[in-house]
């Protein structure tokens, strides 16, 4: 058995030094062209800045709708201006619903005023008509002890002009 265990040994510390020398060939590699890796890098961050961008199709399924699919940097640039004219549009919505909602709120309260005015004038004129009875005046003079008024028992006599 010691005779199998030193081969696999030999066969690890092989296969260590095969990885070992390529490694050190990489590192030569990089060091002969330095720019090289720069621009490996600047390739994969142009991919990924790409935010992996494909060519959709043209037709728009109600899958890829509701997913959010179409939803793309590329369709949102192409579309921008659609895009400003929608918010604007929303934005005037919005604001004409609040002043109508505004309006309406002052409608009803002038309406609600206008009620009680009238109520009060109603109110005004009865109390008003009361007072102004023939039996309530003669009653608050009699009252108040200022003329000696009173109502007559005989009818009006009519009296007649010749010219």
């Amino acid at each position: 058995m010691k005779k199998e265990e030193q081969d696999i040994e030999l066969k690890v510390i092989a296969g260590e030094q095969e990885d070992v020398a390529a490694e050190e060939e990489q590192l030569e590699e990089v060091q002969e062209d330095p720019e090289e890796p720069q621009i490996k890098l600047q390739e994969a961050i142009k991919e990924q800045a790409r935010e992996d961008e494909s060519e959709h199709s043209a037709t728009f399924t109600l899958r890829k709708i509701l997913g959010g699919d179409f939803l793309t940097a590329e369709m949102l640039r192409r579309q921008i201006g659609v895009v400003l004219l929608v918010l604007f549009f929303i934005i005037v919505y919005i604001s004409n619903r609040y002043s109508c909602q505004k309006s309406l709120i002052e409608i009803d309260q002038l309406n609600m005023e206008l009620q009680d005015a009238k109520y009060r004038a109603l109110s005004s004129a009865s109390e008003l008509t009361e007072r102004c009875r023939e039996s309530n005046v003669l009653e608050m003079l009699r009252i108040q002890k200022d003329s000696t008024l009173k109502i007559p028992s005989e009818p009006p006599y009519i009296v007649e002009i010749k010219n």
